[in-house]
This record gives C-alpha cells, structure tokens and sequence, in this order.
C-alpha cells in the first residue's frame, strides 16, 4: 500500500438530503458528488467495495449504521458504470457468517442485494506490516478488502464514547476483525497513540479509498455510537479526504476539535489543511459555512480530555489526564446481566456481582467497549466535575 495517496486539500461537499426516500437519495447523492467529480474513476470491471457502518446487528431506525437506502442507491450508481459492488464489515463480534448474517438482515441489506451488491462473505484476515505508520507498524485487517480495486468509505455521523465523534476516519476501524478490536485498543490504550492508529488505518488504505461519504441524514446523538439517539440533521456530505469531511462533520454537531482526536492526529501529521473547503450544492441563496448548519443543541458523549496534555510530561499528563478523563459508568438500573460488557473488555475490568457489572477501576483503560456495545445502554460516559469545570472555563 502506499503512504498518504488521498489529497489533505481535497474539498468537502454537503447537500441536504431530507429523507431516506429513493427519489430524495438518489438525488442528493448524484449533487453531493457532481462538484468532485462524481464517479468517473469507476471504469467497467471494477471491483468497488462499500466499507459501511455496521457496527452491531440494529435497524436502520436506530441511525447506528449507514442506510440501506443510500446503500442501494450508491450501488445502483456504480452498476451503471459497469462494476461490481461488495458491501462489508466487520462488526462488533465474532467474525463468523453467521453473526455477520444476522447483522446484514437487521441492517436492512437484503435490499441492497436486490439492486446488484454482493453482501460480503469472505471472512479471512489478512497480516500485514507496515513500517511507514507512526504507531501501527502491524495488523490484521479483512481480507475482502484486497479483492476491490477501490474502496467507498460511507459512514454514519455519531457521537463516540471514546473518540467524540466517529466518522469516516473512524469508520475504517472496521476493518479489523470483529474480536480483534478489543485486543488493539489494550495494545493502544493511550488516547493520543489509539488516535495515531485509527489515522495509521486511513493511511494503509488511501491508495485504495477513492471516496469518502458520510450518512448524516440521521445522526445519533447522545449515549453513542450504538445507544444514543437519533437526531435528524438533513445531510450527505462528500470528500477524498476523510479527515477533510470528519473536520466539516466537527463543526455540524457543535464539537470542538480538540474533541476530536482523530483530527489532532491528522494535523500533526500534516494530513488537515488549515481551513477546509466546503462545497455547499443544492441550496438556495448565497455561499454557506458549516456553521450556517451546525446543531447547536447536538447531545455529545462526555468526552475524555486527558490526550490534551499528552506533551506536558509524563507526570502531569498522568495526574491531569486522570483527572480531566472520561471514564464508564453504569447505571445499575438498565443492567441486565447479559455480561456483553464483561466478555468485550479487553482488559478484563469488568466481573459481575449480583448480576450486575462492576468496573475495577485500576484495570480499566477506558476504551468503552462496554458503552459501546452494552445492548441496553446501561454503561455511559461519565465525565468527572474537575472536567466539567475545566471545559466551561475554557469557552
């Protein structure tokens, strides 16, 4: 693979798209792409696999994965040019066909299927090395991957536990097996080094990623990526860049950069312009910023703030980023004793007493898997009042 083949000044457009209605789909795609080029790299015979969102086995309704709407209608797109299409993942569990299976069906692909894609079924792994990567010198990824000529990344614009916001950068995470995910964030436990990786993926596969979309018709907002609540936002956005349009989706859902590790990974490497550009099409009257649209209300997960003093020392960024971190949570009263997040920990902090989880906090590194896939949203943020005010001081 090679090393950072997207451009960093790639432009980013928005259109509103109201609905997942087919007419309204198919014509905000068709104006999202148009100013940067559409899909005339698609050439016949192409094989083009569609990276979607699907992070668990959960309805579209829940807006936790990409619509199969837009999926169908991006399919259609690219058949008409003559290429294949594989839609894929590697969700959150066992990465078997069964399990992905179920996931396909609650996400509502059969109907992708109906239009032309193939729904992916290879369920190898691949190793690789990778010694240009600032943190990720080696990794198993899905092997379905090296059977596409290009790859789509058409993510979902959520709130994240862990990350803030998860996005097209972060949407790449899925292409390391379904059990395997926790084994990297214990491998990369810091913040600024899981950040630093996440970024390393992006970079792996760019001569690959030939697009970047993002699903934020409905978003979620809230105790995400998978237990929040949708909240309606009316857009696609387009880029070659995915930390391009993850800074433009920053700015929708009233989040900081700074929140965003990520994208403060992606500027020390030189990968974020200083200012982005943004295309807006499709709407009246005159040039629009991404503030013209931003929800000033969006719900956001309390977000961890220790990485913000990772250069201060090893001392105080232990002592401030205790202090300042997020950390999970569980409200005893939604917990039901599945034990989901007990078997996802990766640094087995969690036993059960009672039927109930309990945190070591010692052990724990705080990577909220267990927020993440608690199948009842029992495990939530949960920000301490030293951050609180350390974040209110600072607007």
């Amino acid at each position: 693979m090679s090393h950072c083949n997207f451009d960093p000044q790639s432009p980013v457009t928005l259109a509103p798209c109201a609905n997942y209605a087919d007419t309204t789909v198919k014509a905000a795609l068709e104006a999202v792409l148009s100013p940067i080029g559409g899909l005339d790299w698609v050439v016949p015979g192409m094989t083009v696999g569609i990276k979607a969102n699907l992070v668990s086995a959960m309805k579209p309704e829940k807006c936790a994965t990409t619509h199969p709407s837009l999926l169908c209608a991006l399919t259609a797109m690219l058949r008409s040019r003559g290429a294949r299409v594989i839609i894929g993942d590697s969700p959150g569990g066992v990465y078997t066909s069964a399990f992905v299976g179920q996931v396909y069906r609650a996400a509502g692909l059969s109907a992708c299927e109906a239009v032309g894609a193939e729904l992916n079924r290879d369920l190898g792994t691949v190793d690789t090395a990778f010694p240009e990567a600032r943190v990720l010198k080696s990794f198993t990824y899905t092997s379905w991957l090296d059977s596409c000529d290009a790859i789509i990344d058409f993510c979902k614009l959520k709130s994240h536990g862990m990350m803030g916001m998860s996005a097209a950068a972060k949407n790449l995470f899925g292409v390391i097996p379904g059990t395997m995910k926790p084994e990297y964030h214990f491998r990369f436990p810091n913040m600024t080094d899981f950040a630093h990786m996440l970024v390393d993926i992006n970079d792996y596969f760019a001569d690959k990623v030939k697009l970047c979309l993002v699903d934020a018709v409905e978003g979620m907002e809230g105790n995400g990526p998978t237990q929040g609540s949708p909240r309606h936002i009316g857009l696609l956005l387009a880029s070659r860049s995915p930390h391009a349009v993850d800074a433009i989706c920053c700015q929708l859902i009233g989040l900081s950069e700074d929140a965003v590790p990520t994208l403060s990974a992606a500027r020390k490497r030189g990968l974020l312009p200083d200012e982005v550009e943004l295309i807006t099409v499709g709407i009246d009257g005159e040039k629009k910023t991404a503030e013209d649209f931003a929800l000033k209300d969006f719900r956001h997960v309390a977000v961890r703030h220790g990485h913000l003093f990772a250069s201060k020392g090893k001392l105080v960024s232990k002592i401030l980023g205790k202090l300042l971190s997020s950390r999970p949570q569980l409200t005893k009263s939604e917990c039901v004793g599945c034990r989901k997040c007990a078997e996802i920990c990766p640094a087995k902090a969690i036993t059960m007493k009672d039927k109930k989880a309990v945190i070591d906090r010692e052990a724990c590194i705080r990577c909220f898997c267990c927020q993440e896939f608690c199948p009842t949203g029992a495990m939530k943020v949960h920000r301490t009042w030293i951050a609180r005010v350390f974040m209110r001081s600072k607007k």
